[in-house]
């Protein structure tokens, strides 16, 4: 990464394929990385709850889910400035992307006060979709504090759609492996009382959650007002000021992507309430399988993020030669890297399932037994569902949203979510079911939402000779 910021004119141009093996790697890395990093803080936690027993861990994974869900959604509106503000930097447009970035803050500011009601009626809402009332208690607790989470969680998700197109992504990475490290300590010794701590269980872990989540968006501030080359955008500078074609254009385009990426988080969240009506057992094991299929997501989801910057600002070009070897290149070391991590998972599931429970637990080896055949169906998905990662994130960057959500809730509800409920209980193979429903629901999401963006290429290339 050099001294200065990239500009439209000082990006590679790229035409041959190490080029753009070597751009997409440029951008790719530090985004990967801070997705791994992100998800580190996460696993951190859940590994460390995991040393208080079964109960807790699996109070844990319903709490995390909960949370992550309403964030999720939230977070398609910063999705949504990414493609905006790639699109105007490939055209060389600075206002735009300043607007595109204070309404998609404006947006988050306003969900996070709408989401407040969920957080406080989180233990009905969870007693009402059939979890264990002690098991409900605990994760209710632990979500009424990270509530307060998420307002800088979304606006740091804004302020990274900045970085990412200007070349400074890399900020990201920098960012999150201190908070990774932050976290780390201080669950350690808030959760299970080190250091010195007093002893605070759950409690502990997110008070510190709320911490980190606050000091994350500082950090970057901190960084876009520091910088000259990020100063220049004056993101705070009038801050009240509305633009209500930005605003409309952010809502507009994020709603649909916010339906479209919750109707994937939502399956697991929905997974994890089926599980929970087998069992506690069952819960906690299908906790770590997904804790482990969520560290291999991340490599195809910071490629995803790539792959929007990548497309956005080729469009905005008008290049779609480029594009088009832009979207091949992604798609081809997404492919690559997720075969790559299947094979893992198929091959060593119990290994991998033991980093996540202390085995000296009395039920330590129930979890594990039930975890094993989780952790290689696992594996056996990663191919699919990082292709339909980079094939939404393809379809973001060419603004395309609105089929992609028809798409996503047909692949994952009408054909995932019922052939999992079909599987695990009127066919009778439980938790097994429910991720057999998943595979084939990613995979059918997969092979649409691939077809929908070659199409829309050759369309407009088409037009574009016109």
């Amino acid at each position: 990464m050099t001294a200065t910021t990239a500009t439209p004119a000082t990006l590679e141009a790229t035409s041959s394929w190490a080029s753009h093996i070597r751009a997409t790697l440029a951008l790719g890395i530090p985004l990967i990385g801070a997705q791994l990093a992100q998800l580190g803080i996460n696993t951190t936690d859940v590994v460390i709850i995991g040393r208080l027993g079964a109960q807790p861990l699996a109070a844990m994974v319903l709490a995390g889910q909960f949370f992550f869900t309403i964030f999720i959604f939230g977070a398609g509106f910063s999705i949504a400035v990414m493609p905006m503000v790639a699109q105007a930097f490939g055209r060389d447009d600075p206002v735009s992307a300043r607007r595109s970035i204070r309404m998609g803050m404006w947006v988050s500011i306003a969900y996070a006060l709408l989401a407040t009601p969920l957080f406080l009626n989180a233990e009905a809402i969870l007693i009402a979709l059939g979890q264990v009332p002690a098991v409900a208690k605990l994760a209710a607790d632990y979500v009424f504090i990270v509530q307060f989470g998420l307002l800088p969680a979304l606006l740091f998700a804004v302020l990274r759609s900045l970085v990412s197109a200007i070349g400074r992504a890399g900020i990201i990475l920098y960012i999150t492996l201190a908070i990774l490290l932050i976290n780390a300590v201080l669950a350690y010794g808030l959760v299970l009382g080190h250091f010195g701590l007093p002893k605070m269980g759950m409690t502990g872990a997110a008070f510190v959650a709320v911490l980190v989540q606050w000091a994350s968006f500082l950090f970057m501030v901190a960084y876009l007002q520091t910088r000259e080359d990020t100063r220049r955008y004056h993101l705070f500078v009038r801050f009240w000021r509305p633009d209500w074609h930005a605003l409309w254009e952010v809502i507009h385009l994020g709603v649909p992507i916010s339906v479209t990426v919750l109707a994937e988080v939502s399956l697991f969240a929905a997974a994890s309430l089926l599980m929970g009506r087998i069992g506690t057992i069952e819960l906690a094991a299908h906790g770590i399988a997904l804790q482990l299929a969520s560290i291999a997501f991340m490599v195809p989801l910071g490629l995803a993020q790539t792959a929007t910057v990548r497309i956005g600002v080729e469009h905005g070009r008008g290049n779609y030669p480029e594009l088009v070897r832009a979207a091949i290149t992604v798609l081809a070391i997404a492919s690559a890297i997720s075969l790559t991590g299947g094979v893992l998972f198929f091959t060593m599931p119990i290994l991998l399932s033991s980093a996540f429970i202390d085995t000296r637990t009395t039920d330590a080896a129930a979890v594990l037994a039930f975890a094993g055949p989780l952790v290689a169906i696992a594996g056996v998905f990663q191919l699919v569902d990082g292709l339909q990662a980079i094939a939404s994130g393809l379809l973001r960057g060419l603004k395309d949203a609105r089929v992609p959500m028809v798409i996503a809730l047909f692949s994952y509800w009408a054909i995932g979510f019922m052939l999992a409920w079909v599987l695990a209980f009127p066919a009778g193979f439980g938790g097994v079911g429910i991720w057999l429903g998943f595979l084939i629901g990613l995979a059918t999401a997969a092979g649409l939402l691939c077809l929908r963006f070659w199409r829309l290429v050759r369309h407009e290339m088409k037009t574009a000779r016109v």
